[in-house]
């Protein structure tokens, strides 16, 4: 993440900052297969974009950054004007780009890797793990300078992972055919010795003593290689919520970035109240997990405290109502505009596949994703909803 205009640590006078990391992937429009030349994509774009855009681990992705920012609707903005960057760069090559989770066609295995000492050591240290890496994220980062805060605003935040999986789950489709889960990405990323939900922790003592201790053993390279769904960020001074498939359109974009930042704020007022985070059993969070992996928001949700089954439907309804109460008056139009969008078309996967079924024809969604890439957001609205389904 870009350290421009440089995140603040929260108190109860300083406005929460938020920024985001996309990740994109280039295909061929005529074949609508995934294309490696990312290279020269991030070549291009970086004209304009500078250090907000570079390559990844595969060279069938492009990375942005966002500046942080305090007003959602500035974020959308620098959102808009970044994709729209990287969409022209890509045209100039005779590529186009999408925002999926996973590719829809085309996809090798092993994939083209891009060159470099760190991605040669991580191909080298967990082999065929980085096979299906060409998976894309969008990583919500909350500007926070204490790493202690920044551990307990992780413990705050986990039990929220479930919804925030359903919400953006975007990658139902791998190696051309539907894999049967609406964020395949998630399954893909689980595989790792430390990814899905973080520990709760109970202290930064505690975070940096496991740390260490993971890089004494071999399991990770460094800080950089925890891939756990929240994470203090190693570069920056920020919390970093990974969970996020890429996210289709800037109004999905915006809607994560916006419920993170409301689950962020309230959950900082309760650490300044001294009221402990919830703490669901892990085995329940990680089923919990698969089970918004799968379904996203068509099916059902387990409840963390029961154990049991329910609509999807209630998680969703908490969530926002969490949301509305935390944001504030500028923040809600954008968030409005964001959810009467999924209100109306579902999450990434549910678009995905409605593209799909109308002619049962892959290339079509390709192309609804290309389309999405740089559709205009929503026009803001003034109220908000409590409901997202």
């Amino acid at each position: 993440m870009t350290t421009r205009g440089r995140h603040r640590s929260p108190d109860s006078s300083s406005p929460v900052t938020v920024g985001v990391e996309e990740e994109y992937l280039l295909v061929d429009p005529d074949s609508r297969q995934v294309r490696a030349e990312a290279e020269k994509v991030v070549a291009d774009a970086a004209a304009e974009l500078g250090d907000r855009v570079g390559t990844e681990l595969t060279r069938y992705q492009v990375e942005v950054r966002t500046d942080p920012h305090t007003d959602l609707a500035d974020l959308r903005d620098q959102l808009c004007s970044t994709r729209a960057a990287v969409a022209a760069a890509a045209a100039r090559l005779g590529l186009a780009v999408i925002s999926s989770g996973t590719p829809v066609l085309g996809q090798q295995t092993p994939p083209p890797f891009t060159l470099g000492h760190r991605y040669a050591q991580s191909v080298a240290m967990f082999g065929a793990l980085d096979d299906e890496q060409s998976a894309c994220a969008c990583h919500v980062h909350i500007g926070i300078a204490d790493e202690e805060t920044a551990v307990q605003l992780s413990n705050h935040l986990r039990p929220w992972l479930p919804a925030l999986i359903a919400l953006a789950a975007n990658s139902p489709y791998w190696e051309g055919r539907d894999t049967g889960y609406a964020s395949w990405r998630t399954m893909a990323w689980g595989r790792w010795p430390v990814a899905g939900p973080p520990p709760y922790f109970l202290s930064q003592a505690h975070f940096q003593d496991l740390v260490d201790s993971l890089i004494a053993s071999g399991t990770v390279m460094d800080r950089g290689g925890l891939y756990w769904d929240i994470r203090p960020s190693h570069h920056v001074p920020t919390l970093e919520i990974r969970i996020a498939d890429a996210t289709p359109t800037v109004d999905d974009t915006v809607l994560l970035a916006g419920v993170v930042k409301g689950l962020a704020i309230t959950a900082l007022a309760d650490i300044r109240r001294g009221e402990s985070a919830p703490h669901p059993r892990p085995e329940i969070l990680k089923a919990a997990c698969w089970r918004a992996a799968r379904d996203g928001l068509a099916g059902a949700s387990i409840n963390l405290r029961t154990g049991e089954a329910e609509p999807a439907r209630a998680l969703m309804e908490r969530l926002t109502h969490t949301v509305h109460s935390a944001l504030s008056a500028t923040d809600l139009p954008p968030v409005h505009a964001a959810q009467a969008h999924l209100l109306a078309h579902g999450n990434g996967a549910e678009r995905q596949r409605a593209a799909h079924g109308r002619r049962r024809h892959l290339p079509d969604v390709v192309d609804h994703l290309i389309h999405s890439m740089t559709a205009r957001p929503s026009p803001a609205a003034t109220a908000f909803r409590p409901s997202v389904t």
